[in-house]
């Protein structure tokens, strides 16, 4: 009987993680969704390497370009040499990034580590 119980939880979280993963917003729809892990797709209308500032961060604007954009992938400094030269190779790209939406100066985004959390369509 303990042994059929746990299978039943084990069917249901695992039924719950692959809904969880199969979420995923457009750029506009992300800041709903604040606090979430979720999957963001959209076209990259501007990019910017800021080599000088501090932490070296790679943006990428979703559906609009800075200074209008509606959501923010970031790729911190230490972590771009995993992504090469995302700021050319995906400008103009339909991509989605996968992780915890959160907000930052009023604005939702993705901060990605490794290339898996980031596909370009």
């Amino acid at each position: 009987m303990r042994f059929v119980g746990g299978l039943i939880l084990l069917a249901l979280s695992m039924q719950h993680s692959v809904a969880k993963a199969a979420d995923w917003f457009t750029a506009q729809e992300a800041a709903s969704h604040l606090g979430e892990t979720a999957t963001v797709c959209g076209s990259v209308a501007y990019t910017n390497y800021a080599a000088p500032s501090k932490g070296q961060p790679t943006y990428l604007n979703l559906d609009r370009p800075y200074p209008n954009q509606i959501f923010t992938i970031l790729i911190w400094g230490s972590d771009r040499a995993k992504f090469g030269t995302p700021e050319i190779s995906l400008m103009g790209k339909r991509v989605c990034a996968t992780g915890a939406i959160k907000e930052h100066w009023g604005q939702p985004e993705i901060v990605v580590t490794e290339p898996s959390q980031l596909v370009a369509q």
